[in-house]
């Protein structure tokens, strides 16, 4: 007996799709990764009941906390607290060191120190004698020289765009000075290789993303950063902040379905504990948050912002990403589970999942760590040089901030799993499908089992 024997089937999406033999694999795939069977709608109900007032509360900390426009200040000219206008090198001149490096020389002629050697080696070599014409601004078209060092680590070629500072106070001819480079076309370009990559792969899964990456940047720009600075505590400032960016990011890319609101749940249990070990940690081991330029420069422009509330706010901020992405991954294991095997009950659930979840933990640990550990690294190769014991590094202010920052980010991503994973054991195995489900999917399986006998008969 052939299947040209059996009654011809309808070319439906899910005949045609699951059993056709040309059609198998695609079907799989398609399965595994797209969005979970629906719950019922009792604990649609339950887990409306705690997202519902977690997503209220967020709105209202937004609208609470938004802030007006940013509190005015007059520049220091240090740092990154200067005036900049764009420039182009108009040309580059090789002319001899010992012509524009003439007054560098100590008078005493001693070259003992490091600024005295320094001084002797400007005199050697060809130095650049580039002009440099401002392109925007009140001064636009104005031309300055700026004089660049044969050992300087950044050198300037004609036609190059470069970003310069502007002093009012100094003298005419001292007023303007190479700061940078102008890196937007390269920054650019690479950004839209970064879009095209996640389009092409992603679909219309990345588009999606990418959209949620924007407006994350948005809730930074817009809502985090200038409330910080218009004096609201830093760390509620980032709890909000980072409440709403979860949500969003997690429903544009995942669907508003039990599964992702699962992974919300999650995320936002690790989040609190990150904060409550953050705020412990930083207390006891006496961190200021301010220990470099930058944070020196703030504390000096806006001395109400509390720095080591700062400090908890990034803590908070950076683990969220990855967070995001355990508590995914964990909740959709456990779904894929259940439905591979709808009799497995919370424990069996759990225990097949966490297995999953360790392999996840041990990567992300080592990812996070490495991520700060290359984030500091010429922080670390000054404490190499001075040849400084490692307690005597792990110590000082400036490693233990990241050695804090990364562990107690760590523990809060290690914690997400277990904890990911036994709400979304007890979510899936509690979900009772209505009569009309239950009649769903055993008409399926009829069908499937069907399917079965027909292909045995083929054979």
């Amino acid at each position: 007996m052939t299947s040209s024997e059996q009654p011809p089937e309808p070319h439906g999406h899910e005949h045609g799709h699951e059993y056709g033999p040309e059609h198998g694999h695609g079907h799989s795939h398609a399965h595994g990764h797209g969005p979970a069977a629906p719950v019922s709608r009792h604990l649609r109900k339950v887990i409306a009941a705690v997202l519902i007032p977690f997503a209220t509360a967020v709105v209202v900390g937004l609208v609470v906390l938004w802030p007006g426009a940013t509190p005015g200040h007059e520049r220091t000219g240090v740092g990154f607290d200067r005036q900049t206008e764009q420039g182009e090198v108009v040309s580059v001149e090789h002319v001899d060191c010992k012509d524009v490096n003439a007054a560098q020389v100590p008078p005493t002629g001693d070259t003992s120190t490091p600024q005295g050697r320094e001084a002797v080696n400007g005199q050697q070599g060809q130095c650049a004698k580039a002009t440099v014409e401002v392109t925007t601004g009140q001064d636009k078209g104005r031309r300055f020289v700026e004089v660049v060092q044969p050992d300087a680590p950044r050198q300037l070629h004609e036609g190059q765009g470069v970003v310069v500072a502007y002093a009012p106070d100094a003298p005419r001819d001292l007023q303007y000075s190479v700061t940078d480079v102008n890196r937007k076309v390269p920054i650019a370009v690479l950004a839209g290789i970064f879009a095209l990559a996640v389009v092409i792969v992603g679909r219309m899964r990345g588009v999606m993303a990418l959209i949620a990456l924007a407006i994350s940047f948005l809730v930074l720009t817009l809502f985090i950063l200038p409330a910080i600075l218009e004096g609201s505590n830093p760390l509620v400032v980032a709890v909000v902040g980072s409440s709403a960016i979860m949500l969003i990011a997690l429903y544009m890319c995942h669907g508003l379905s039990a599964r992702t609101s699962v992974a919300v749940l999650g995320t936002l249990v690790s989040l609190l504990l990150i904060g409550l070990l953050g705020s412990v940690f930083i207390d006891w081991a006496s961190l200021s948050g301010n220990t470099d330029d930058n944070t020196g420069l703030i504390h000096g422009l806006y001395p109400q912002i509390d720095m080591s509330g700062l400090l908890l706010a990034g803590i908070i901020i950076g683990s969220l990403g990855v967070l995001d992405d355990v508590t995914v991954t964990q909740t959709s294991a456990v779904w894929e589970l259940h439905q591979a095997d709808p009799g497995m009950g919370p424990r069996r659930l759990y225990r097949a999942a966490i297995r999953i979840g360790r392999d996840h933990i041990a990567s992300v640990v080592n990812t996070l760590v490495l991520a700060y550990a290359g984030a500091a690294l010429p922080l670390l190769l000054l404490f190499s040089i001075a040849q400084s014991s490692v307690g005597t590094v792990a110590n000082s202010e400036l490693v233990a901030e990241e050695i804090v920052r990364t562990l107690v980010g760590s523990i809060g991503l290690v914690a997400s799993v277990p904890i990911t994973t036994a709400l979304a054991a007890l979510v899936v195995s509690a979900d009772r499908p209505g009569p009309e489900a239950a009649k769903a999917g055993a008409g399926r399986g009829g069908r499937a089992a069907g399917g079965g006998g027909r292909r045995r008969r083929a054979k």
